[in-house]
């Protein structure tokens, strides 16, 4: 009977991974956080539905843009997608609910080599607003609860520059439903100024070499010459590529060499699904954002 249950139990555990193998076979569900227009975000991210199937020998590849990040976040927690983007906060929040849901594999290497981005203010440039202290008593803007250079990196750094917490040096705070969003509600009044991502790299008339601000220039739903950045925020961890933990080992190997070359073998398709200049790829892993996911569990909790 012993050797009977101890083969049972084998055979299940083989069944369960066969049944992974093969599902992993069938759809790769990409999740592209919110924030940004929808159908931007499908056309950046076309390129990975026509050659991913190839070389990952799955039937198709399948994209979900969330409407914001909380969308691919839970959507990773809960095992329905195979890859993302994140940034650093975002993932700290997978990290903290289940550190086993994904895998940090990669992330982006600025054009100057670093490794990093940084959190910036900008306000119109005809409010008069030049500087932090010219805020105090107005209304700022975020981008995302989970952003990390929209929300938590503000939130952390921002009261030792003002001297004091945020909800008494603004007259008010709020969020402007992602970064792309966020920035036009500053352009058109709504906030006297707004925090969103770049990566402090190259001009600022030019929207910087990447980030949200040179997204939009490169749209042309920005002229950088009505904005002036008031704020910088210290270097930032760039956001990881993360997959799912459970996908079939042979899968992840194939999608990460494929994502390592990407800059060489396809730049177009790695320029639009990053959203500016990049080096490239380097690998990471949970060590990498050991800082930000301490920042979000002492500033947010979760």
């Amino acid at each position: 009977m012993f050797k009977k249950v101890l083969l049972t139990t084998a055979t299940l555990a083989a069944m369960t991974v066969g049944a992974a193998h093969a599902e992993d076979l069938k759809t790769f569900r990409i999740g592209i956080l919110g924030g940004e227009n929808e159908s931007d975000r499908l056309r950046n991210f076309q390129c990975m539905v026509d050659t991913l199937p190839g070389v990952l020998g799955v039937e198709k590849v399948s994209l979900f843009p969330a409407a914001d990040y909380d969308g691919v976040i839970q959507g990773l927690l809960g095992g329905t997608l195979d890859y993302a983007e994140l940034g650093a906060s975002g993932y700290a929040k997978v990290y903290l609910a289940d550190p086993k849901a994904v895998e940090p594999i990669l992330t982006t290497i600025q054009t100057d080599g670093s490794t990093g981005y940084y959190s910036v203010m900008v306000a119109r440039k005809d409010s008069g607003i030049r500087t932090l202290e010219d805020m105090k008593g107005k209304k700022l803007g975020f981008a995302d609860p989970d952003s990390t250079s929209g929300f938590l990196v503000p939130n952390v750094a921002l009261p030792g520059d003002i001297g004091m917490p945020i909800d008494e040096y603004f007259s008010e705070t709020g969020f402007g439903g992602g970064h792309e969003n966020l920035v036009l509600e500053v352009v058109k009044g709504n906030f006297d100024a707004g925090t969103t991502w770049s990566s402090g790299v190259g001009k600022f008339e030019d929207g910087y070499t990447s980030g949200n601000l040179r997204k939009m220039v490169d749209k042309g739903i920005l002229d950088m010459g009505d904005l002036v950045q008031i704020w910088q925020s210290p270097q930032i961890p760039n956001g990881p590529i993360v997959v799912r933990a459970s996908m079939d080992q042979e899968m992840k190997d194939k999608f990460k060499a494929f994502m390592m070359a990407l800059p060489e073998t396809d730049p177009e398709c790695f320029s639009a699904i990053q959203g500016g200049d990049y080096k490239g790829f380097t690998e990471v892993n949970e060590d990498f954002y050991k800082t930000i996911i301490a920042a979000r569990k002492a500033k947010i909790g979760s």
